[in-house]
C-alpha cells in the first residue's frame, strides 16, 4: 500500500487522493430523486441528503453517490443525463420549508402541506412536482425574491459564475417562445450580438432574475450539505455528464464548440445489439482547445462547490466518440476520431486536462466496449475505473472470472449500476451470466437469488483490492422484504437506449425515517461491510 500510495501522490500535481486519503472506503449510491422524508415534496430535495449523512457517518461509510442533479427536461424527460445546462442545478430539488425569509410567509408555509399527495405515489410524477413547486416558487419570488438577491453572497456569487445570465436568459426565452427549438428562433435571438444580448437581458431582466434566485437557492443549500457532509467525514460523490442536450443553454451561448451534425452514442455491443443514439451533440475538441478548454473547467470549477468526487461518465468518449448522422439508425455510426492510432494521444490529452483542471477525484465509468489503450492510462493517472463484479472477468481468455483479491486497487467495485438490472433481476433474466457465477460461487442455480447469495455477493464487492467499494442503496434494503418493493422491476432505475416511463422514476419503498431506524439494516450493513 505504501507503495501505491507514493505512485497516487505523484500521478496528478495537487492530487485530490491526498484529500480523500488512499485507503480502503465504502459507500452507498443514492439517486436524489429516489428518496423522500417527511419534509419532502413528491421528490427528494438536497436537504434530504443530511440524515442520510448522519445514517453514513453512524454506520462508518464515508462515500455518498449521486447521479446528476443539473437542470434538464424533468417535466418532460427526467434522465439526468440530458441536461440543459453543464452547470445549473435542477430546481426542483430544492428544500422549500428551509427557504429564507419563509416565515415571513406563513400562507405559503402552510401550503406545502399540499404536495404530501405526491410522496405516496409508487413513482415520481415529475410533470406534476414540477409545476405545485414553480408555481410555488414563483409566488415565494414575487413576495421576497428580491430581498434574498440583495445581499452580498448572491453578488459575489453572481459575478464569480459567468455563465448564469446566459442560462437565466436562455430560460426565459424558451419559456417566452412557447418552448419551441432554440434552432428556429428569430436570427437575432437565435444569435444574438453582444448588444442585443444586452436588451434582452433588459426587457426579460424580472424573469431572468427569477432563474437566478433558484439557481442561488440550489448553490446555498447544496453547499451547505457538503460543508455538513465534511464535517461528518462523508465525501459526496457527483456525476459530469459527458454530454449535454442540443437543447441546452451551452449549446445556444457556444455553438462553435458542438457539432450539430452528428448525435453521440454506443455502438452496438452484447447488451444492445443495436445500439444506442443519445441524441446530443458531440463536441469539436479543436475548438475547445483554442479556448484552452474552459467550458470544462468552468463546470469542473463549479461542481467543486459539491463534491469531493465524481463520477466521469463516458470516459470512453475522450478517447473516441460514436457519432451517428441524422436520421440513421445507431449501428450505423462510426468512431471520431476514425483513426484508432489517434484515440490514446486525444485520450491522454483530454483527460490529463480534466484531472488537473479539478481538486475532486474522478472515477470513471468505462463499462462496455472499451479499447485496450484505457485501461493502463487509468491506472498510471491514478483514475479509478468502475469494475461492475458480475463482469470481471476473463474475456480474452477462459471467461472465468477475476478473483477480487486480483482487482486493481486504482478503482471502485459495484454490484449493479443506475443502467444495469439490480443483483435481483439478473439473476432472474441473465441465464448464462448467473449459471456461470453460481458455478464460481459453487452455488446450487435456483430462479431467485437467496438472501444468502445476495448477502455473499455484497460482502465480496465490500471485500476485492479496490480502494472505493459503492453499491445502490436498493440492493441492501432487497435484504428485508418490508425494505423493497415486491416486484423486483420497481427497483431498476434505468434501461439504456429505451424511452419508458419507468426510466428516472424509482422511488425507495421506505422513507429515509424507516431506513434510518431500521436496526436489522444497520447491523447487517456492518457485518456485510467490515
Amino acid at each position: 500500500m505504501d507503495e501505491l500510495k507514493e505512485r497516487l501522490f505523484h500521478c496528478i500535481t495537487g492530487s485530490p487522493w491526498k484529500k480523500i486519503g488512499v485507503r480502503p472506503h465504502h459507500g452507498i449510491t443514492i439517486p436524489l430523486f429516489s428518496i423522500h422524508s417527511e419534509s419532502s415534496c413528491g421528490v427528494g430535495e438536497f436537504l434530504d441528503l443530511i440524515p442520510m449523512i448522519d445514517w453514513c457517518h453512524a454506520l462508518k461509510l464515508d462515500v455518498i453517490q449521486l447521479l446528476p442533479l443539473n437542470d434538464c427536461h424533468v417535466e418532460s424527460d427526467p434522465s439526468p443525463y440530458n441536461s440543459i445546462s453543464s452547470c445549473a442545478l435542477e430546481f426542483i430539488y430544492l428544500s422549500l420549508h428551509a427557504l429564507p425569509l419563509l416565515d415571513k410567509l406563513p400562507e405559503l408555509r402552510a401550503r406545502l402541506s399540499e404536495y404530501k399527495k405526491f410522496n405516496a405515489f409508487d413513482n415520481i410524477a415529475y410533470a406534476d412536482v414540477f409545476a405545485y413547486k414553480k408555481n410555488w416558487l414563483t409566488e415565494y419570488y414575487a413576495a421576497v425574491g428580491e430581498q434574498v438577491l440583495e445581499n452580498e453572497e448572491f453578488q459575489q456569487y453572481l459575478a464569480s459564475n459567468p455563465w448564469l445570465n446566459y442560462y437565466a436568459l436562455f430560460k426565459t426565452l424558451k419559456i417566452s417562445l412557447q418552448n419551441i427549438p432554440w434552432q428556429t428562433w428569430p436570427e437575432d435571438v437565435r444569435n444574438p450580438s453582444a448588444e442585443k444580448l444586452k436588451d434582452l437581458l433588459h426587457i426579460h431582466q424580472k424573469e431572468v432574475r427569477f432563474f437566478l434566485l433558484l439557481q442561488f437557492l440550489c448553490y446555498t443549500q447544496l453547499k451547505a450539505v457538503k460543508e455538513y457532509a465534511k464535517e461528518k467525514k462523508v465525501f459526496l460523490m457527483g456525476d459530469i455528464p459527458f454530454l449535454v442536450s442540443v437543447e441546452s443553454a451551452d449549446v445556444w451561448q457556444n455553438i462553435e464548440f458542438f457539432d450539430l451534425h452528428v448525435a453521440g452514442g454506443a455502438p452496438p455491443d452484447p447488451f444492445n445489439e443495436q445500439g444506442q443514439n443519445w441524441g446530443m451533440p458531440i463536441f469539436h475538441w479543436d475548438a475547445l482547445r483554442k479556448n484552452q478548454f474552459q467550458w470544462w473547467k468552468q463546470r469542473l470549477q463549479y461542481a467543486e462547490n459539491f463534491f469531493d468526487l465524481f463520477r466521469l461518465d463516458h470516459v470512453i468518449g475522450f478517447f473516441r466518440v460514436w457519432a451517428i448522422p441524422p436520421h440513421h439508425p445507431a449501428k450505423e455510426g462510426r468512431f471520431i476520431p476514425e483513426e484508432e492510432k489517434e484515440w490514446e494521444k486525444q485520450g491522454k490529452e483530454l483527460l490529463t486536462m480534466l484531472a488537473s483542471s479539478t481538486n475532486m477525484l474522478p472515477i470513471s465509468e468505462a463499462l462496455g466496449i472499451v479499447p485496450e489503450i484505457l485501461h493502463p492510462y487509468m491506472d498510471e493517472m491514478g483514475i479509478c475505473e468502475i469494475k461492475l463484479l458480475r463482469w470481471e472477468r476473463n474475456w480474452s481468455g477462459d471467461k472465468s472470472y477475476i478473483p477480487i483479491q486480483n482487482y486493481s486497487p486504482v478503482s471502485l467495485t459495484t454490484v449493479s449500476t443506475h443502467d444495469t438490472e439490480t443483483l435481483a433481476l439478473w439473476w432472474k433474466h441473465s441465464k448464462n451470466g448467473t449459471k456461470d457465477y453460481a458455478e464460481h460461487k459453487h452455488w446450487e442455480l435456483g430462479r431467485d437469488l437467496s438472501p444468502e447469495q445476495r448477502e455473499e455477493i455484497l460482502w465480496d464487492s465490500h471485500h476485492t483490492s479496490s480502494l472505493f467499494h459503492v453499491n445502490l442503496l436498493q440492493e441492501y434494503l432487497a435484504l428485508f422484504p418490508e425494505l423493497r418493493w415486491q416486484n423486483p422491476d420497481k427497483d431498476r432505475i434505468n434501461i439504456p437506449g429505451t424511452v419508458s416511463p419507468s426510466n428516472w422514476t424509482f422511488r425507495f419503498r421506505p422513507s429515509i425515517e424507516e431506513i434510518t431506524s431500521h436496526k436489522e439494516l444497520f447491523q447487517k450493513m456492518k457485518k456485510i461491510i467490515f
